[in-house]
């Protein structure tokens, strides 16, 4: 389940389920949930009725905390290590995939992983556990390269300001810890107003996407998902930030065909069998209910797509307006 940062420690509550489980409804088949996490979507499908799920995660301390329950669904529950951009090698004629992005609440309640700035821990952020850590690129990369991460993945606007603080103090001391970052970041802008986020809310936000690829990632696995559903078969994304949602609306707009022309004296495109079909028309967020139950969950956005008998065609990252890095490739 994905999160916001901002709130500390709360249970392990997976975000959207009840309006995700109505959209889909009746559940039925072999789903593939991408974002495993703490297994709150597979266990809502499997109780809804699905066959089987195939559960898939990049962590291995998620299949190692779902030990204690997954037995109990013996052969429905597959539990697959990997990255949900190869689901292709994973599965196909699915009846559904949902995916529930960003960084799980399991990762950032634990200040070992390095995910967040309310706990002192090493400066890691990686979902697999391996490459390049976040303290890695803080301590490699050049100011205009940790600026453009900042500002196109964090949406930061003092990114240059930031970068430039982050290289002066790299030089006196290796930035190593979760907390010493956010000093740094906090000491380059204002204080925080009541209800404001913390001001290191999106430099860590920025470096965590970096460290794991996330957008390259929700890339890949939109188009994967559109290759191994079903006609009939159904695609659920929960988002959590701006970005995220843009290129899943997009996603969803480009392949239903709903992108329209950019004026009306612009030529006709070609018209194109559309790929899925728009279950949501516009993203469904929480209600009252469940902003009582999980706070993190207020900026979450559910958006759901019917898979048609079109078959794929190539699409491009910009075509969803996918953020592009001008200076650093993963």
């Amino acid at each position: 389940m994905a999160t916001d940062q901002n709130t500390g420690s709360a249970p392990h509550i997976p975000v959207l389920l009840r309006p995700l489980l109505a959209a889909v409804a009746p559940v039925s088949g072999r789903w593939l949930d991408g974002t495993f996490g703490a297994g709150g979507y597979t266990r809502g499908l499997l109780q809804a009725g699905a066959e089987q799920v195939i559960g898939v995660d990049r962590d291995p301390l998620a299949f190692e905390m779902a030990q204690n329950w997954a037995a109990e669904y013996g052969a429905r529950l597959v539990l697959q290590p990997g990255v949900f951009s190869r689901m292709d090698d994973y599965a196909s004629d699915l009846d559904g995939v949902v995916l529930d992005l960003g960084v799980s609440s399991m990762q950032l309640d634990l200040a070992e992983r390095g995910f967040s700035f309310m706990k002192d821990g090493p400066l890691d952020m990686r979902m697999s556990q391996d490459g390049p850590s976040a303290a890695d690129l803080v301590a490699e990369l050049s100011e205009v390269q940790l600026a453009d991460i900042l500002y196109t993945f964090g949406e930061e606007r003092a990114s240059r300001r930031i970068a430039k603080a982050i290289v002066k103090a790299r030089a006196e001391e290796p930035i190593t810890t979760t907390l010493r970052l956010a000093e740094i970041v906090e000491a380059c802008l204002p204080r925080a107003k009541p209800g404001q986020s913390h001001p290191a809310t999106r430099s860590f936000q920025g470096l965590r996407i970096a460290v794991n690829a996330e957008y390259d990632e929700l890339f890949e696995g939109l188009l994967a998902a559109e290759r191994v559903l079903k006609p009939g078969g159904l695609l659920a994304v929960v988002t959590f930030h701006s970005i995220e949602d843009r290129m899943v609306k997009r996603f969803f707009q480009h392949r239903a065909g709903k992108t329209g022309r950019a004026n009306r004296w612009a030529p006709e495109v070609e018209e194109i069998p559309s790929q899925f079909e728009l279950v949501t028309r516009k993203a469904v967020g929480p209600d009252d209910q469940e902003l009582a139950e999980n706070p993190r969950s207020r900026s979450a956005r559910l958006r759901v797509g019917r898979r048609t008998e079109a078959p794929s065609t190539p699409i491009e990252a910009r075509d969803i307006g996918m953020p592009q890095l001008k200076e650093y490739r993963r």
